[in-house]
């Protein structure tokens, strides 16, 4: 399990990509766990380096009870930041994520490539309203606030249209540690960051939602006057847990932002990619399960062959950050289609979906395939997908 010691307390991190690319480091928001960007992580697959992490006292990160300051987690992501040895990131935070990164890209501007502020605010009233709400918290836990939480974290009507995307969040949320939400209330109560993200340097984008009633555009608007340059996106039918009830528009704002900072000048020309590299790569699009599986039945023979897909396919090829996953994924299934290569086009059909392929674009692209590689090519890939995903894209 990928946790370090930072700042006195273990954070556990997740982090894939092709080594080379620019970092994305993803901060959660109050009662949720790095998942809540599952519906974002597609759209930058393959372009960047994605670091998410739970926040201390959050999800797998350890829980310590002692007072806490925004600064605290600030400088938690800095140790992280350290321990990866990675010298600067885009930071992207939303609520409480996006708290620390206003503390970080003040205090540590080196630090920071870029600034996206999701639905969050630099001060956030009264400090006994977020010390009842820790008191009541530790006393009954989460599961207390939930219904209230839900309804400002979603606008009315969405849990019930999409409940697969509303009752993981949801049970997330009950699962939180009580001390550890209590500790971060508590900070967020004591924490007014208006004095300080006037220094502010890094490019920064601010994204509020339209309906949300936990930090209102108000709030958003205070920044965006206050950060030089900064620029402003309202999402309309959005509540505060934008990032997942938008995900979709707000992956492609957020990708559209960071592109005007990403490096444009690489020729593709990767040189020896060590088989560390690869290996990451490989195990994020296909499973860590498969890939060892894979390497463990290998045997001394097949080993050679083993090391060069490794290098090869997946450090120099999946590695090269000039195209997305979500396009790599698209392309290796188009070609599988056409030579009929139904064990690999059955290994890549859910790495594509969680790359960001989505069901009506599989759909479209087999019936693209029957035009340019034959109906019966495409018959059977229609076949293929039933295999792998059953009733699933019903």
């Amino acid at each position: 399990m990928p946790v370090l010691k930072v700042n006195g307390v273990e954070v556990f991190y997740e982090l894939s990509g092709p080594t080379g690319a620019p970092v994305v480091v993803f901060s959660n928001s109050l009662g949720t766990t790095l998942a809540m960007w599952d519906g974002i992580v597609p759209a930058l697959r393959g372009w960047y380096r994605v670091l998410r992490y739970d926040t201390r006292g959050h999800g797998r990160s350890q829980v310590v009870d002692a007072p806490i300051t925004i600064d605290d987690l600030a400088a938690d992501l800095v140790g992280l930041l350290d321990g990866l040895e990675i010298a600067r990131a885009h930071v992207v935070g939303l609520s409480l994520g996006g708290m620390t990164g206003q503390a970080l890209a003040s205090r540590y501007p080196d630090r920071v490539a870029s600034l996206t502020l999701m639905a969050t605010t630099a001060y956030m009233p009264s400090q006994q309203s977020w010390d009842e709400r820790a008191s009541l918290v530790r006393a009954q836990g989460t599961v207390a606030i939930v219904e209230a939480t839900m309804g400002r974290w979603f606008t009315p009507g969405y849990p019930d249209q999409e409940p697969e995307r509303v009752s993981p969040v949801r049970e997330a949320f009950i699962g939180i540690d009580p001390v550890g939400y209590a500790v971060c209330c508590n900070a967020i109560g004591r924490m007014d960051l208006r004095p300080v993200i006037g220094q502010i340097s890094a490019p920064t984008l601010v994204i509020a939602g339209a309906d949300d009633p936990a930090t209102p555009i108000a709030m958003a608007e205070e920044i965006r006057s206050t950060v030089t340059g900064a620029e402003m996106i309202v999402l309309p039918r959005a509540a505060h847990l934008l990032a997942v009830e938008q995900a979709e528009k707000v992956g492609a704002y957020l990708v559209s932002f960071l592109d005007q900072y990403r490096d444009r000048d690489r020729d593709g020309a990767l040189g020896a990619v060590p088989f560390d590299v690869g290996l990451l790569n490989r195990k994020s699009v296909l499973g860590e399960e498969h890939v060892d599986r894979s390497l463990a039945k290998a045997g001394a023979f097949a080993q050679p062959w083993q090391d060069f897909i490794t290098r090869t396919a997946w450090g120099e090829v999946w590695g090269d950050p000039r195209l997305p996953w979500k396009t790599r994924s698209l392309v290796t299934l188009a070609l599988m289609v056409a030579l009929h290569r139904e064990e690999e086009f059955k290994l890549h059909v859910r790495p594509a979906l969680r790359n960001g392929v989505t069901a009506g674009e599989l759909q479209s692209l087999l019936l693209q395939s029957a035009i340019y590689a034959g109906v019966p090519a495409a018959n059977a890939a229609f076949r293929w997908v039933r295999d792998v995903l059953g009733d699933e894209l019903a």
